[in-house]
This record gives structure tokens, C-alpha cells and sequence, in this order.
């Protein structure tokens, strides 16, 4: 019923193209510039210890896992964890994408504001992006304004982790960026500018998804409170 709906995609439509072409866009620019090789010659998972190092993190492992761009950092068990094509590349895109899952570490470390307001998000949100959505549609179709109105409150959390997670993103980048130069694993000029490339291709896919949840938020809010007008 829902996604046939002619207004469902004139107000989320438009995003999830934005999202498939972030999609397109950070693959196209990480294969790019995994061709294009770090003057330092360090591969990635050198570059996120190095980086580890100079912030003074001690005790955080470095690890490789299988699957494509399938990097990240595990707070619970403080693991920065590296595809193979990150951890064992020594091209600026994988050096890129290595330190910003470091910055992540240091954001953990430090308590950074936006980091702990989005960990204690997330329950609610894995609540909200399946409960919520159930909820609000049998709620809607049972004509239960109350169920379908907490459904909508549910998957408002997983559009406020999306947004709560920007910060987080781009701070991690900004992070990255600072610091490679800083330590000599990139040259200033044509390599800070790739690793902004791939990290900011990286970034769009947070932006559309953040704007692909609150556009469905706004879309399921102009059902429930259309609907009573």
C-alpha cells in the first residue's frame, strides 16, 4: 500500500536516488584512487598504528575482515577492523579510509560528545527501523491512531541516529585528514586532495541516508496527521 504511493515517492524518492548515486559515487572514487599509490609507501593498517601512536591510543588492535569497504571501528571491543583492501593498500584511498577509522578510536577514547549520544541511540533505533515501521502500519491500517502515532516516534529515533551521526562522520574525517599530512604519510597537494575525495564521496552516503530517514519520517507523519484532517 505504502509504496505505492504516489506521494511516497515524490517525498522519498528523490533521496533514494541521492542514495544510490552516493553508493556509485564512493565505489567509482575509492577504485579511482586505490590505483594511485601513497608517496610513503605504508599500507593502511601502518597508517592507522602510526596514527594510533602518535594520538597516544595504546591497547586498540588492528585487524583485517573480509568484504568489500566492509571497514570500521568496534567500540565494544576497541578493534579498528580493515577490509583487505584498506589494510594491506598502500594507496591513498586506502591510507584515507584507515586513519578515519582511527579517528573514530580517539573519538571513543575521548568521549566525544556526539559519539556517546549516538552509541546510546543506537537500541532505539534497531527498535524503531522495524518495530517502528511495523507498528505505524498496523496501526494505519487498524485505523489506531495512538499505535500508529508511537510507530512514527519509534522510527523518529532511527532518523535522529542518522543525524546524530554526521557529526560523528565528519569529525573522524576531519581527523584523518589533519593527521596524515601531519605524520608524512601523504604529500601535501594532489594527495590530501584524493583523500578528500574518497572521504567525502564516503560522507554523501551518511547525508543521503540521514535525508532518506527523515524524508520517510516527514512521509509517514503527513499520513498519519493527513489522515485525520
Amino acid at each position: 500500500m505504502f509504496y505505492f504511493d504516489p506521494m511516497y515517492f515524490i517525498i522519498v524518492g528523490p533521496f533514494m536516488l541521492l542514495g544510490l548515486y552516493a553508493q556509485f559515487k564512493v565505489k567509482g572514487t575509492f577504485n579511482k584512487y586505490s590505483r594511485v599509490r601513497a608517496s610513503s609507501g605504508v599500507t593502511g593498517a601502518q597508517a592507522a598504528q602510526q596514527m594510533l601512536k602518535t594520538a597516544g591510543l595504546r591497547g586498540i588492535r588492528i585487524e583485517q575482515v573480509s568484504g568489500y569497504l566492509s571497514d570500521h571501528y568496534d567500540p565494544r571491543t576497541q578493534t579498528v577492523r580493515l577490509s583487505p583492501e584498506v589494510y594491506g593498500g598502500t594507496s591513498v584511498a586506502a591510507l584515507g579510509i584507515a586513519c578515519h577509522e582511527v579517528g573514530h578510536a580517539m573519538q571513543h577514547a575521548q568521549n566525544y560528545t556526539p559519539l556517546v549520544v549516538r552509541n546510546a541511540a543506537v537500541p532505539m533505533a534497531n527498535i524503531g527501523s522495524s518495530g517502528g515501521v511495523l507498528l505505524f502500519i498496523i496501526g494505519y491500517m487498524l485505523s489506531s491512531f495512538n499505535l500508529a502515532l508511537l510507530g512514527l516516534i519509534l522510527f523518529a529515533a532511527v532518523a535522529f541516529f542518522q543525524l546524530i551521526n554526521l557529526p560523528v562522520e565528519f569529525n573522524a574525517s576531519s581527523r584523518a585528514k589533519e593527521m596524515l599530512p601531519a605524520m608524512g604519510l601523504i604529500r601535501p597537494g594532489p594527495e590530501t586532495a584524493a583523500v578528500s575525495s574518497v572521504l567525502g564521496a564516503a560522507a554523501l552516503t551518511y547525508v543521503a541516508a540521514t535525508l532518506q530517514s527523515l524524508a520517510t519520517l516527514a512521509y509517514y507523519a503527513h499520513m498519519l496527521f493527513g489522515r485525520r484532517e
